[in-house]
């Protein structure tokens, strides 16, 4: 990515969910093009471990734990923010993630899956977690941006909301993770033309498959091979591999540019290897 800068030296940058593979490369990423960064993450030592990696780089960040389910940890971290590097004005929604409780054990219904305690059907999938899945997708990004957008409002700004494949297609046994998504989708447009009057832009990224610590174990098995699930994934995507972090950040600094993409919002932009655009046959 070093051929490819943006001017982001005016910048504060949130991003939630900053200790995690793909953001915390949005959060270096950022700093590289002069934004001063904010790594907000439920995992302090996360956050601070990426902060501590951007200052030890010539960047300037803060770590910060926060729960995204919770305003006032919300609030305490934009006092945090606010003290330390001003004004937030641009917000990075991403905090996610999925439950095991709410994951089927097949990818379709059998009759016999009824009377098979050892199966999880759609059935038996445990409500409350099908509620904390869109509270993590969903609802923190709805709380997160109550509180630092606000700012925004009379000074303008940018937000990008993290959403997935799975909103354009749901994939089988994660219901409520697919659902969760397509409501992050849903937001993103609502928001943007909401908030279109006070300057505000507001889009998403949907990156395809990506190893991360939250899928590892389900893609790649103990031997270091493919899964069963992560070949069907490979399958169908026509450039034939799961993505590398790194390949998201040109489409998130196009994002963050107002001279690149000053017009645009409301979108979802895929990141996918053409996962989206293939029909399986």
């Amino acid at each position: 990515m070093d051929s490819f800068k943006v001017n982001l030296s005016n910048t504060v940058a949130v991003i939630t969910g900053g200790g995690g593979v793909l953001c915390s490369a949005f959060a270096k990423e950022l700093a590289k093009n002069g934004a001063q960064v904010a790594v907000l993450d439920i995992n302090e030592a996360a956050a601070q471990s990426v902060a501590d990696e951007i200052n030890n780089n010539d960047g300037k960040a803060i770590g910060i734990a926060a729960d995204c389910l919770s305003k006032e940890s919300l609030e305490n971290a934009y006092n945090i923010v606010r003290s330390q590097l001003g004004n937030c004005n641009l917000l990075i929604n991403g905090a996610g993630g999925n439950n095991p409780q709410a994951t089927t054990s097949h990818e379709t219904m059998q009759p016999e899956y009824l009377e098979n305690t050892d199966e999880v059907s759609f059935f038996d999938l445990n409500p409350a977690a099908f509620d904390k899945v869109f509270s993590l997708n969903v609802k923190a990004a709805v709380i997160t941006t109550q509180v630092f957008a606000r700012d925004m409002v009379k000074a303008g700004g940018n937000i990008i909301n993290i959403s997935s494949m799975n909103a354009f297609t749901p994939l089988t046994k994660i219901p409520a993770y697919s659902s969760a998504k397509a409501a992050v989708s849903n937001f993103t447009q609502w928001l943007a033309v909401y908030l279109a009057p006070c300057g505000i832009r507001v889009n998403a990224i949907a990156p395809g498959f990506f190893i991360t610590n939250q899928n590892y174990s389900l893609l790649i098995d103990k031997q270091g091979n493919y899964t069963p699930r992560a070949q069907k994934i490979i399958s169908h995507t026509p450039m034939g591999r799961f993505g590398k972090p790194e390949e998201l950040l040109g489409t998130l600094l196009w994002l963050c540019s107002d001279e690149a993409s000053g017009f645009v919002t409301g979108t979802v932009i895929p990141v996918d290897g053409g996962f989206s655009a293939y029909s399986g046959v």
